[in-house]
């Protein structure tokens, strides 16, 4: 049985007539007569009464039109089904990203942009760290990841920027470059640092620790954090000031104190992480929707105390 069989059997059950039936169809009367036979035959049973030059349906011709008819509906619904994941409309898109990048305003624009425009993707987010989300991406764990570079890329990734923020200097309560608008990073030559470092030796800090070399001094590590969050807390519990980027402000709390950093490099860049190969229509749309999203190169002022 095949699915003309079936849309002969329906077109000729709707016309209650072989040559209107056949006409409908766009082919000739006796093909048509020959494909129902076939069909009651395979099925057991007559499919229809014939009466004079129509035909009307038997009690098991009945029973089928309702099968067939679902039938034919889920193969139409499964045809469109198919063309919108090929558009990329419906799928499920499995994210990864940084802990800090939730603090990005561009980032969560452009996950709110993206879920507005394709609603029946569902979207599953996973966080971690840069480097593994990069890597788990590599391996296909998971389809795309928002990170921070730098970290270590391999020929089969690709790095698509979404923005780039100055860094800001995290500082505790009653320190004294609290009463300074803006600060340099030669003002931070004698403070104790609390750093976010990766085991690869790549990323932000490391960066930090060239600029600082490059002003003449080495930072005095005083505590690392797991995480840029963890170095903003460990800030306000009295464990030293931090650089980080300016989109962290927004954990504001009583005891912080933010303060602009003026330093052309380095910035903090997040960025979308996919496989240079992947052929995931899903995957392409979110790209678009980074490029066309526009995300903001340049953080949110700071905030006055």
């Amino acid at each position: 049985m095949e699915l003309r069989h079936l849309r002969y059997f329906v077109a000729t059950a709707q016309a209650e007539n072989f040559t209107k039936a056949a006409q409908r169809l766009h082919i000739a009367q006796p093909p048509l007569g020959q494909q129902i036979r076939a069909l009651e035959e395979e099925v057991g049973t007559p499919l229809f009464h014939r009466q004079g030059r129509g035909v009307v349906l038997s009690d098991a011709g009945k029973v089928f039109l309702d099968c067939a008819q679902e039938i034919l509906a889920r193969v139409e619904q499964a045809k469109k089904s198919a063309l919108r994941a090929a558009r990329g409309e419906i799928g499920l898109l499995t994210l990864g990203f940084t802990e800090s990048a939730s603090f990005s305003e561009g980032v969560t624009a452009l996950i709110s942009r993206y879920q507005q425009l394709y609603p029946y993707v569902q979207v599953n987010l996973v966080e971690g760290d840069s480097e593994s989300l990069a890597s788990r991406v590599s391996r296909r764990e998971i389809d795309a990841a928002i990170v921070r570079p730098p970290f270590a890329v391999t020929e089969d990734v690709a790095f698509q920027p979404l923005s780039e923020e100055p860094l800001v200097v995290v500082l505790p309560e009653g320190h004294p470059l609290v009463q300074r608008a803006r600060l340099q990073l030669e003002d931070l030559r004698h403070e104790r640092f609390v750093l976010y470092s990766r085991k690869s030796g790549y990323g932000l800090s490391a960066d930090i620790v060239a600029a600082c070399r490059s002003r003449g001094f080495n930072i005095n590590i005083h505590q690392q954090a797991p995480q840029l969050s963890s170095a903003v807390n460990l800030v306000s519990a009295g464990m030293g000031i931090a650089i980080v980027p300016a989109s962290m402000q927004r954990m504001q709390r009583p005891g912080l104190h933010f303060r602009p950093l003026e330093l052309a490099w380095p910035k903090a860049i997040l960025g979308l992480v996919t496989r240079a190969a992947q052929q995931s229509a899903v995957i392409d749309r979110l790209l678009a929707c980074a490029r066309a999203s526009g995300a903001d190169t340049h953080a949110s002022p700071v905030p006055a105390d």
